[in-house]
């Protein structure tokens, strides 16, 4: 680690080589990645007190491979070259670094084994990968690393309690959830600055509430049920809470995180990293850690290289699909799973070991997902033996890995899965191939997830030619919406799974056409839709209303990148980000499209709305509210009329304020002319008066010579 260096040594050096540090702008200097100078972040010090060193010495290369079958002489290269296949897989072993020791009075090694490793990281992963390892059923591994028996000899001989320190009570972290207003929290970056602020649409801007310079060196992420906000740092990953102060709750130790997840139900914490090879010929490393969010433990990790964890999906970082491990439904957070080679991997938090010890094999299996309540996972099998074997979805049931349902799909190209975020229904968009392979159509299967036997329906547009461009579920809802089309402006088309007609079929609502839209973001409150326009189209935005199937409002916000709607349904933000390098910023909008206020900032990197945890109320209680809602709403008239009120009286005293500041001009301007009035008489060689009346204009005419040209006249003669 870099040198110390205090803030009054800078300003010695400062002083005696002449420089003025007060005109240097500090905050405008870039270190390069990685690189701090010995300058610890004030935010982010304590990260540093409890890494440990690393030396170049030492022995976290080095790897002890006890369990070892005991034999002869004539039988070490043998049992050296069963070793060295073993752990030659894993990583580099160095020359001569095997080592048997042999008891000397036998000439028999002793059951145990030294392995060296050209690198720390491959020893900690030849342990990760070894230990436990069943040579036969006499012998099996038990693999530590080298420098692990050091701490081991440390444990001290006599047991010592621990001290148990007075109990401290926190701040409440929900405290922002009793806000008189019923406002909601943002967090936006821009710069080098993080900022949380209050939505008050009745005053026409945001109030802020918290805000940092370097608060994170790449993203900040809220917890899916608003309780946490999380910084990303060098060292690792932190959580921070409360309604306006923020202060740091956890941290958890991840050397170049680069990508964090939270569990539904804000249990735990999974933190990502990448890793260079330190042989050319070797391949990313990744390491995964979970943590219980509320104590720091790591419950779990997962390391090894890239291409273990490359199966299935598509894009993400290195090559990794993001995130490697998803959860399952539900708040209760009990399940995770992954994809491998022809397996999901699923793992249950009790323990946090495979369900029933053993992956679920699926032969050929390429993406999954979960159902957002339950322990559902939906699963893809694409086809096989050139179409002899079709490709399938199937619906299995964990812990018990029972397949619910499955069908069989036919000439597929491709498939995509959405849950509707109540878990009632699945659709699956199929790509399929015509009959001359030449071209694709698409259709969907509609799976009734809550119903008896789970019914399946087929939906195939008007016209199944028509490219998909979007698609998204109401949410608490029974409808959807389709983007489709090959022209520059697609159609919309609204669907409903149940309607009062016909509660077992799907039936088609409405198709607007030829729309200036490629994108849709449903209320989360269902019933209202955003229909935009992004990219192509510039931003173009239209506020739809399902129920009555009516479009409430048009609007623009120019170079548009991201939309996100309120928890509550009531506003919605339209984003600028730096993926533009003008109009950074962001408008807020009602959900009827009404443009509230807009805040402009320069290098804008993020907006995330604070989510709020699922409403106490019953759905019975909801629908009581609902029918009453003209008695509820009296009281917020009322206060909308103060406010308002408060409004018009800001307005009043706003031009009032122009107005004196505008008469104290006058005043400035007048008593500075009466000033001069001596030095106007000398101009006007004795002349007092200032009236315009005692003048007479006169309009004089002046002859002026623009050009001489001469003509020749030739010789009469």
């Amino acid at each position: 680690m870099a040198e110390v260096i205090s803030m009054a040594d800078i300003e010695a050096s400062a002083a005696r080589l002449g420089i003025d540090l007060s005109s240097i702008n500090l905050d405008s200097i870039q270190l390069p990645p990685g690189v701090d100078f010995g300058i610890q972040s004030d935010d982010d010090g304590d990260l540093y007190q409890d890494d440990p060193l690393e030396f170049e010495g030492g022995f976290g290369n080095i790897i002890v491979v006890d369990n070892l079958p005991v034999v002869p002489p004539e039988k070490f290269e043998k049992l050296e070259g069963v070793v060295r296949k073993i752990y030659g897989q894993i990583g580099t072993i160095r020359e001569g670094g095997i080592w048997m020791p042999v008891n000397s009075e036998t000439q028999k090694t002793l059951g145990y084994c030294f392995i060296e490793y050209n690198t720390a990281q491959e020893a900690e992963l030849a342990r990760e990968k070894t230990s436990g390892y069943k040579l036969d059923k006499s012998h099996i591994f038990a693999v530590n690393v080298l420098d692990d028996f050091e701490k081991y000899m440390k444990v001290p001989e006599e047991w010592k309690a621990s001290e148990i320190k007075p109990y401290v009570p926190g701040e409440n972290l929900q405290q922002w959830l009793t806000d008189e207003k019923a406002r909601d929290q943002f967090v936006i970056r821009a710069g080098s600055n993080t900022e949380v602020f209050w939505n008050d649409p009745r005053q026409l801007m945001p109030e802020l509430v918290h805000q940092r310079q370097y608060w994170t060196e790449s993203f900040v992420q809220w917890s899916p049920l608003g309780t946490y906000l999380a910084t990303v740092h060098r060292q690792g990953a932190a959580v921070w809470g409360g309604a306006s102060t923020f202060n740091r709750l956890m941290r958890f130790a991840h050397p170049q995180v680069r990508q964090i997840d939270f569990s539904p139900g804000e249990k735990y914490i999974i933190t990502y990293s990448s890793h260079e090879p330190s042989n050319p010929r070797d391949s990313h490393r990744i390491v995964i850690n979970i943590f219980d969010v509320r104590t720091g433990k790591l419950m779990r990790d997962f390391k090894g290289n890239v291409d273990e964890f490359t199966t299935g999906g598509s894009g993400g970082v290195s090559g990794i699909s993001w995130p490697v491990f998803r959860w399952g439904g539900g708040k209760e957070d009990k399940y995770f799973a992954r994809i491998g080679k022809n397996v999901i991997a699923v793992y249950e938090t009790e323990t946090f070991a495979l369900v029933d010890k053993k992956s679920m094999k699926v032969d050929n299996v390429v993406d999954f997902s979960w159902s957002p309540t339950d322990p559902i996972l939906a699963l893809f099998v694409p086809e096989q033996g050139g179409g002899n074997q079709p490709a399938r979805v199937s619906l299995v049931q964990i812990p018990g890995k029972e397949e619910l349902r499955q069908k069989n799909l036919f000439s597929v190209s491709d498939c995509k899965v959405y849950w509707q975020n109540n878990g009632e229904y699945l659709a699956v968009k199929v790509d399929r191939y015509t009959k001359t392979k030449k071209s694709t159509y698409t259709g969907f299967e509609l799976f009734r997830i809550k119903e008896r036997d789970i019914p399946i329906e087929v939906l195939e547009l008007d016209n199944k030619n028509d490219k998909i461009i979007a698609f998204a579920w109401e949410p608490k809802g029974h409808r959807f919406a389709v983007i489709h089309g090959d022209g520059p402006r697609p159609d919309i088309s609204f669907y409903s799974m149940r309607t009062s007609q016909n509660t077992g079929r799907v039936s088609k609502l409405m198709t607007l056409k030829s729309k200036q839209a490629n994108a849709l973001y449903w209320s989360p409150a269902g019933r209202y839709i955003l229909l935009a326009g992004l990219k192509g189209f510039n931003g173009q935005l239209e506020f739809y209303n399902v129920d009555e199937l009516e479009t409430m409002a048009t609007g623009e916000h120019f170079m548009a990148t991201d939309i996100e709607w309120d928890p509550t349904g009531r506003y919605i933000a339209t984003a600028v980000t730096s993926v533009h390098e003008m109009e950074n910023g962001f408008h807020i909008w009602s959900f009827n499209g009404k443009l509230l206020y807009r805040i402009s900032r320069d290098h804008f990197y993020q907006f995330l709305w604070r989510p709020r945890p699922p409403s106490l109320l019953t759905a019975e209680k909801e629908e009581e509210i609902a029918k009453n809602l003209k008695k509820y709403s009296k009281k917020y008239e009322a206060e909308d009329q103060d406010v308002s009120m408060q409004l018009n009286e800001q307005d009043r005293k706003k031009r009032k304020m122009l107005q004196d500041q505008w008469n104290e001009w006058v005043a400035k301007w007048k008593q500075w002319h009466e000033e001069e009035r001596q030095f106007r008489i000398q101009l006007r060689d004795g002349e007092a008066s200032d009236e315009e009346e005692e003048y007479e204009a006169k309009e004089v005419e002046v002859e002026e010579v623009l050009d001489v040209s001469e003509e020749i006249v030739p010789d009469q003669d």
